[in-house]
């Protein structure tokens, strides 16, 4: 744009030169210098209008030009003081913010197919989680969240809460598998302790059975009827001792309600498993387990914490743009965050303006406010040159006709 403006000054000049050697030919020439001659001053003016206020023009320290780069520990007082006055002023924000949903846009860019923008979001969110979590001391923090959890399981009556567990389960034969599993281990214990079995049914023998040689008789009788009891049991679900069984675990869910000593010898099994430095040790290696996974996951392209992590901002986008409820209660979080922000730190930013525009060279300034005005700067001279030209027209007609 500039050298569309500079070309048609030039242009102008090259046609005042051109007509003059007509004028005599044909007055209509004299209408068309007239015009090349007051275009050439107006775009002169106006181009020496623009350039005073960025720079000396040609150079030449022309009082009261280069006006902005002269005066802009002035102009960045009076910008710090124009934001402050007209856009950090708590209600002017809130009452802007007030005709903003926050909450449905940031909505719709969430559920929006995912681009590199999703992917950058969601690269960054595991990249800053892996992070923090290797920023972290294992050791001190292992130790606070099992500092926490032991304040609250301290704090948690676990004895009624086993007991209704318990009562539920026997209730909707939960129980059942549990009960199953339990006898099929016993029986792979007892197989895998036979020997020991042997010795311990020997050992209470007397003499003469063992003389006799009947103590493996009878410890062989023992075992095989542990076992056909083991399988009877496992078998047939109407089973005497099963019943005995449930009736057991049906008091013990009831004791574990109403009964105080049994809470007690509970409260007092938990505080003693608490106090335990072997149950501390083992939290510390599952906690040092479970944050290497975290990270490795996190950094891990091919895992699914970045699905995870795209399906949670789904699923949080479609929260915010179907529930009412939601979309106010975030929007008037952010309202108010803003208003808190301009409240408190409102002389803060205004400062950080000023100081910055202040730090700035003469060069800069002029650079970048230039910049930010753009082609407009330009299409003054080239409206100069233009207005200047209809004008000389008009008073080489009105000078004629007088």
């Amino acid at each position: 744009m500039r050298w569309t403006a500079t070309i048609m000054l030039v242009a102008m000049a090259a046609l005042f030169v051109a007509t003059k050697q007509v004028l005599d030919q044909h007055p209509a020439w004299g209408y068309v210098h007239a015009f090349a001659e007051a275009a050439m001053v107006g775009g002169l003016a106006d181009w020496f209008a623009v350039t005073a206020l960025f720079r000396h023009p040609l150079g030449i320290p022309i009082p009261h030009t280069a006006i902005i780069p002269e005066n802009k520990d002035r102009i960045a007082e009076t910008m710090a003081q124009f934001l402050r006055e007209n856009f950090l002023i708590p209600t002017v924000v809130a009452r802007r913010m007030r005709g903003m949903n926050i909450a449905g846009a940031a909505g719709d860019f969430l559920v929006a197919p995912q681009g590199e923008t999703r992917s950058r979001i969601t690269g960054g969110a595991a990249e800053l989680i892996a992070e923090v979590l290797e920023s972290l001391d294992p050791a001190r923090l292992g130790t606070q969240v099992r500092a926490g959890l032991k304040v609250q399981l301290a704090k948690l009556d676990v004895a009624p809460l086993l007991g209704r567990m318990l009562e539920g389960a026997i209730a909707d034969g939960k129980h059942l598998p549990l009960m199953d599993g339990i006898i099929r281990w016993t029986g792979l214990t007892l197989e895998d302790n036979e020997e020991t079995v042997r010795e311990i049914i020997k050992s209470r023998a007397n003499s003469v059975l063992r003389w006799t040689g009947l103590d493996e008789r009878i410890s062989n009788s023992v075992l095989d009827g542990l076992y056909r009891l083991l399988a009877e049991v496992l078998v047939d679900p109407d089973h005497p001792l099963r019943h005995k069984v449930e009736e057991g675990m049906e008091t013990l869910a009831r004791d574990l309600q109403n009964d105080p000593a049994t809470r007690e010898r509970v409260e007092t099994l938990k505080r003693q498993m608490l106090e335990d430095p072997a149950l501390a040790e083992w939290w510390m290696g599952v906690w040092e387990r479970i944050r290497q996974s975290l990270i490795r996951r996190a950094r891990d392209p091919e895992s699914a914490l970045g699905g995870e992590l795209r399906t949670s901002l789904a699923e949080l986008g479609e929260a915010l743009k179907r529930d009412v409820r939601l979309q106010a209660q975030v929007n008037r979080f952010a309202r108010r965050t803003a208003v808190g922000i301009a409240s408190r730190y409102g002389d803060q930013i205004v400062q950080l303006v000023s100081e910055t525009v202040k730090r700035w060279d003469a060069r800069t300034i002029t650079d970048r406010v230039e910049g930010a005005v753009g082609r407009d700067l330009q299409f003054i001279r080239i409206n100069g040159t233009l207005v200047g030209g209809l004008v000389g027209v008009t008073i080489h007609a009105v000078d004629g006709w007088l």
